[in-house]
């Protein structure tokens, strides 16, 4: 074989920020590559394993032979069971043809951006936010357009900050997040009413992340199909139903978006894998195990929110939902990547740096994921707590 001469020169749409959770995923199991134990808090991934149903349903398909392609769309059968899901949860009645099976949220986030969006079109996300849309879109030649939100009013986007970034420079769309990530903040049922009705005056289309809805702690999640025939949901089976590894999720869109998807899924994903769309498909069957896993979250939730003041952590909101804390480090540094290194390195607990969910201002901030299991988190805050004492 010839020496290589020259490099190939990468895209300019692969020039995104890095996802630094998954970066500080990759640095944990260097170390424990090299026999060390970390406490995982960067990642949102349940520490449960997938409910018995769905390691149940999977096991029979692969055991009864073909395991192939599907519809583009997804399984009829899935499809009419997601659609049944907001009846009973919601009290919303979505047709089965409007549902589509993605490979996950992201898969979710690309089919819509691509059906909605051209390069240029801009696009309002919160700040803070979930960093892969920032860069999805960005890779797509999308502009982002921050709407900054501050702890003061709880990291909520409201109707009237959409109106007045439209008003400067019209938008083509909006995303956000309910509950949040990284926040764990929940929008008022209210708040999310005006939001719907306001992208929907405007002609701008709205896209709502129910990805952490089923984990909340004080009310229930409102989707916003509840207020709008136009909005779009993703949803996955990752967070709530734990099938992080299975990588499936689904849209819910307008009648008109269907076909577009559809083309799109054919080209990109051909379909959803078969094993995880039989298992998604019993996850439904799962609710009392699921609801067990979910009151482990409220009491991690619960012990982190009495440690971290002992700590000097005393700034951040109690999470309405999802599974993470988004806390103030100030007191430490102004470098939370640094301080998610050393935390790391030398603590053996694996935390995400506020920058990661806002470029301008997250330098002082940590998120902490309370998915893992009990003894994991109460190992953890007693090695921050360690830590931060002998770091002062």
């Amino acid at each position: 074989m010839k020496p290589r001469t020259a490099r190939l020169a990468a895209s300019r749409r692969s020039a995104v920020e890095p996802f630094l959770a998954m970066d500080v995923l990759r640095e944990a199991g260097v170390l424990e590559a090299q026999g060390r134990r970390i406490m995982h808090l960067e990642v949102g991934e349940p520490g449960a394993p997938p409910p018995a149903p769905v390691r149940a349903a999977a096991i029979a398909a692969l055991q009864g032979g073909r395991v192939g392609y599907t519809d583009a769309l997804g399984r009829a059968s899935l499809r009419a069971r997601i659609a049944r899901h907001y009846g009973e949860t919601y009290d919303v009645d979505v047709a089965p043809q409007r549902v589509v099976v993605t490979t996950g949220s992201s898969g979710g986030f690309i089919l819509s951006f691509l059906a909605l969006f051209d390069a240029g079109d801009r696009v309002a996300v919160a700040a803070p936010g979930y960093p892969a849309y920032v860069n999805i879109l960005e890779a797509l030649g999308c502009v982002c357009v921050p709407l900054e939100t501050t702890a003061e009013t709880r990291h909520a986007v409201t109707a009237e900050m959409i109106e007045a970034a439209h008003r400067a420079q019209p938008l083509k769309g909006v995303l956000l997040m309910s509950p949040a990530n990284p926040s764990g903040v929940m929008m008022s049922d209210a708040a999310l009413r005006e939001i719907c009705e306001t992208c929907d005056r405007l002609g701008v289309a709205f896209i709502s992340d129910e990805i952490y809805h089923g984990l909340t702690y004080e009310r229930p999640a409102e989707t916003a199909l509840k207020f709008s025939n136009e909005a779009i949901v993703v949803n996955s089976f990752s967070k709530y139903y734990c099938m992080t590894g299975w990588r499936i999720g689904w849209l819910v869109v307008p009648e008109e978006l269907v076909r577009p998807v559809e083309r799109l899924q054919q080209s990109l994903a051909i379909s959803v894998p078969f094993l995880s769309q039989v298992a998604a498909e019993a996850a439904f069957d799962a609710r009392d195990e699921l609801e067990a896993v979910k009151a482990g979250y409220a009491r991690n939730r619960a012990a982190l929110m009495a440690a971290l003041p002992q700590m000097g952590l005393t700034d951040f909101h109690p999470p309405d939902g999802a599974f993470y804390i988004y806390a103030d480090i100030g007191h430490f540094t102004n470098d939370s990547l640094a301080f998610s290194r050393r935390l790391l390195e030398e603590a053996g607990v694996a935390a995400t740096p506020g920058v990661d969910f806002d470029r301008a201002r997250g330098a002082r901030t940590l998120r902490l994921s309370y998915a893992g299991s009990e003894a994991d988190i109460a190992q953890a805050i007693e090695r921050m707590g360690g830590w931060l004492k002998n770091s002062r």
